[in-house]
């Protein structure tokens, strides 16, 4: 598995207490990868407050049923004792906005990783769970997964200053207006011409090939443990179901049994209490699915990073070649001899040779030319290494921001099936206490 490859070898995650509070499960619910360090996130607090359904007319003027989300941010400053923090400012956004946003981020920093959105509509679930995206369920995981988006964004040291974003987050009516007119749309690159580059690159760098490979085994292994655990989810609510049977039973029978109606009774009551908290225990472990679908979503972003590296590769060597030509023709020109065979070969010999004077000038201009394309390669030359750099540095605060939270999200994991193993054992060390009274 590569979920933690540029951790220390010697590192070993030790299980401790297993009896965790409902808070301190809930605190592990949420990624811990957040530099409060930024210069944002020392000024303002962001949170998503809340989700509402809403209904109105899309662009097409139909009906339509949609969810909006509140955001709400405050400025950090020290309260006085028995002080009242300063109200929050508040506006509501469309998931589309959020996408629109991640877009131009996408588009404007090509060179970074930049943090997924929460599923638009449920993925991995178990088949008891709904899938309907305005499931009060499932948007408020959503929730939570678009308050994780807008932290990590704040967090990051340079998207964390854009100027889009900072108004994404505080101006309600104008905002859109501010990022289209930013011109991003125009930058975006064609799928046909990132498909072009990828196939077309003659001397592709190894890291990044090495890293969209890295790329694609952790999208597979990601997938398969999420299949797993949506597997084991529906095992485990069937041997909950089964308790519950096992409560209907004790109860019903303890109506029929003078001695032993009490004993029943009250193993029947632990069976019922053992299977009413399933529900409770499988909405926490979603929870911890939608921490690995961040990352399962995280893999197409180092992908795109990929693909921008791809294109930049294919432009140099584009220009390089076509520099390599001019160079070539300005040889052949000043020699007089054709390498190989060309139209201009075949003019020369029908109507014969061009006079000094079209030559020279055919020299001077071919000598402009090259100077520039000289100028365009070494241009191209620095912007592709200036991307590498950046793009590394930003690859490798990704794989540390992964491996710790990957590493947390599957402890708590852990933990929460630890616990949940001993609650077992407890409701039966009861019931067989129960059944010794009889």
């Amino acid at each position: 598995m590569m979920m933690a490859d540029s951790g220390s070898s010697e590192e070993v995650a030790v299980i401790g207490n297993t009896d965790i509070t409902s808070t301190e499960s809930e605190n592990n619910i949420i990624n811990t990868m957040v530099e409060r360090g930024t210069a944002l996130l020392k000024k303002m607090e962001i949170n998503v407050a809340e989700a509402e359904k809403r209904t109105g007319k899309n662009t097409v003027n139909m009906q339509e049923t949609y969810t909006v989300y509140l955001i709400e941010t405050r400025p950090v400053e020290a309260v006085p004792e028995g002080g009242t923090p300063a109200a929050p400012d508040m506006l509501w956004r469309r998931y589309s906005e959020f996408e629109l946003l991640r877009t131009y981020l996408l588009v404007t920093y090509p060179f970074i990783v930049i943090p997924p959105l929460p599923e638009k509509r449920a993925e991995f679930v178990w088949h008891k769970l709904s899938a309907d995206n305005l499931d009060p369920d499932f948007v408020e995981r959503r929730r939570v997964g678009l308050e994780n988006f807008l932290l990590r964004v704040a967090s990051h040291p340079l998207l964390s200053n854009d100027k889009i974003f900072f108004l994404f987050l505080t101006e309600e009516k104008g905002w859109r207006d501010a990022v289209l007119e930013t011109g991003f749309q125009d930058k975006v690159d064609s799928r046909l011409k990132s498909l072009s580059a990828m196939f077309r690159v003659k001397n592709p760098d190894k890291r990044f090939t090495a890293l969209k490979q890295y790329s694609d085994e952790l999208n597979a292994v990601i997938s398969q443990l999420l299949r797993v655990r949506a597997k084991v989810a529906d095992r485990l609510y069937g041997v909950y179901k089964v308790h519950g049977n096992y409560g209907r039973v004790f109860s019903e029978w303890s109506a029929i049994e003078k001695e032993m109606g009490d004993g029943l009774q009250s193993a029947g009551h632990h069976m019922d209490t053992y299977a009413a908290s399933i529900d409770d225990i499988l909405e926490e472990e979603e929870h911890y699915a939608d921490q690995l679908k961040e990352y399962l979503f995280y893999t197409d972003a180092v992908r795109s990073v990929c693909k921008k590296h791809e294109l930049l590769q294919y432009e140099l060597e584009m220009v390089a070649q076509d520099l390599a030509y001019k160079k070539q023709q300005r040889e052949e020109l000043a020699t007089g001899t054709v390498r190989v065979f060309s139209l201009k070969g075949m003019t020369s010999k029908l109507f014969g040779q061009e006079s000094q004077e079209q030559r020279e000038s055919r020299l001077a201009a071919l000598e402009q030319s090259i100077q520039e394309g000289e100028e365009t390669v070494k241009e191209k030359n620095a912007e592709c290494q200036e991307f590498v750099r950046t793009a590394w540095k930003d690859i490798e605060r990704f794989k540390e921001q992964k491996d710790q939270d990957l590493r947390e999200a599957l402890i708590s994991y852990a933990i929460m099936q630890i616990s949940m193993c001993k609650k077992g054992i407890q409701v039966w060390s009861n019931a067989k206490e129960c059944f010794n009274k009889m």
